[in-house]
């Protein structure tokens, strides 16, 4: 007879070497993502305090670089298509790292994240097409609302004190991942009007040329640097988003650990790089792209106009119910089943944090609506009223079972063994229960000492003392 087949578990336990890697880049993004909130924070101070006067747009548009390569732009313009090439590399390594060594690379578990993060872009998509198609607004926005700025979202979390169980952060982290990888998609595809193929010619052979040493195990940051920086600037002078330089050099590296080695190339160069992605790059693209005018009037017009209100009903609506549903379609048709200790209401709390987009979603409204500055204003100011409405959401939703959360961490953590592997992982090692008995005899004939001490002495306060000759019956 077949042995009845055993249900596969959604957000069950991360493998110990996938924890360890989700740990490490969430650690790395909760700061970059306090940071982000800082920088958007003082960006909007910087836009309406009245004592700067009309400083934050003088210094936005301050034009530097040579103009003989067509690389005259203005600081937005740097933080933009310059500084976000550096996240989009980061982006890069960690979608192939999920290709070949993470989540990705097993079909079945690819499945939940990949269709969970499509629907969570198809859904707010469509929900800004109808509210504009009803509103009679313009369609150009309808990719704003579809991406998820994780940084941001570990951000909201760290300053909330929840702590989410592992599973479902490496759900976050590769939901934001495979949601990258569309919209780079999505700005390669939809926002790239002329070309200039000398230009995009060299891109490529740059590109080329980067594998090629890549393959033939060439090292020295003076080598990569110089040459990264050249294949940017013919993509920016290609007409194609220069961020996809950053990713597709990203995608070039090796994320797969050979014989002898303890990290890849590729796992080497993303520890060193994004710190320098999270802590620098995006919090300065947040400075110089999320300063926009807030005012009462302003705020109201971003639920009145149809392209302000469809970018903020597909962050809060959109993205909640699109996540939420692909993941409930997916589990619902592959037969697996919710893990033990989670309830869909986790999901759902989940899918409304990814709710939350920034960085990407700001890049794409400056794009979308190119030449408007003052719908790119609003449509910047609706991203921003979007995410801080999906963030108050998801703020409740994970209060309420924050208790929880803890007890589920706290038991992901506890190492009782003192070995630096969590207990969960050596359950099935019989040399884990031995060192765990050695620990609590020892623990036991410390306790049996300070009892018998404690006995001692108070034997010894007794008047007289016990067993004199003079204590018995007169």
């Amino acid at each position: 007879m077949t042995a009845p087949r055993t249900p596969r578990k959604v957000f069950g336990r991360l493998s110990l070497p996938e924890r360890n890697y989700v740990a490490e880049a969430l650690r790395t993004e909760t700061v970059g993502g306090v940071l982000l909130l800082l920088a958007a924070i003082a960006a909007l101070a910087w836009a309406n305090i009245p004592a700067f006067g009309d400083s934050y747009e003088s210094v936005s548009h301050f034009h530097f670089g040579p103009e003989a390569l067509g690389l005259n732009l203005s600081v937005a313009h740097w933080a933009a298509d310059g500084l976000l090439a550096i996240f989009f590399f980061v982006a890069g390594i960690e979608l192939k790292r999920e290709l070949v060594a993470g989540d990705l690379k097993d079909p079945k578990a690819a499945a939940l994240p990949v269709v969970a993060a499509l629907c969570g872009m198809a859904v707010p998509a469509l929900v800004y097409t109808v509210t504009n198609t009803a509103g009679g607004g313009s369609l150009a926005g309808w990719a704003v609302p579809t991406a998820t700025d994780i940084a941001f979202a570990l951000a909201v979390l760290a300053v909330i004190g929840t702590s989410l169980p592992s599973a479902l952060r490496a759900f976050l982290l590769t939901l934001a991942v495979v949601d990258d990888l569309f919209a780079i998609l999505i700005i390669a595809v939809f926002f790239t009007d002329s070309l200039n193929f000398a230009a995009l010619g060299g891109a490529v052979v740059g590109l080329v040329v980067f594998w090629l040493l890549l393959r033939q195990g060439v090292r020295g940051w003076y080598v990569y640097v110089p040459l990264g920086l050249v294949i940017w600037g013919l993509m920016y002078n290609s007409g194609v988003h220069a961020t996809i330089a950053g990713v597709a050099m990203g995608l070039m590296l090796r994320c797969h650990t050979r014989e002898g080695e303890v990290h890849s190339p590729g796992q080497h160069i993303e520890h060193l790089v994004r710190p320098l992605s999270a802590g620098l790059a995006v919090p300065l693209f947040a400075l110089f792209s999320a300063g926009v005018s807030i005012s009462g009037g302003a705020l109201a017009d971003v639920f009145t106009k149809p392209e302000t209100l469809g970018v903020v009903l597909g962050l809060v609506v959109g993205k909640t119910f699109g996540i939420f549903g692909g993941t409930w379609l997916t589990a619902r048709f592959t037969r697996a089943s919710l893990s033990d200790d989670l309830e869909w209401a986790d999901v759902f709390a989940v899918a409304t944090l990814a709710g939350i987009g920034f960085t990407v979603s700001l890049l794409i409204g400056e794009l979308a609506f190119e030449g408007d500055a003052a719908m790119t204003d609003e449509v910047k100011a609706a991203v921003l009223t979007g995410s801080v409405v999906a963030a108050l959401l998801a703020t409740v939703l994970l209060k309420i079972r924050n208790a929880k959360y803890r007890k589920l961490t706290e038991a992901e953590e506890r190492d009782e063994d003192l070995s630096g592997v969590p207990d969960v992982y050596e359950e099935d090692d019989p040399a884990y229960h031995l060192r765990v008995a050695a620990i609590y005899e020892k623990k036991a004939a410390e306790h049996r000492r300070i009892a018998e001490e404690m006995e001692a002495a108070r034997l010894a306060e007794v008047p007289g003392g016990a067993g004199d000759e003079g204590d018995g019956p007169a």
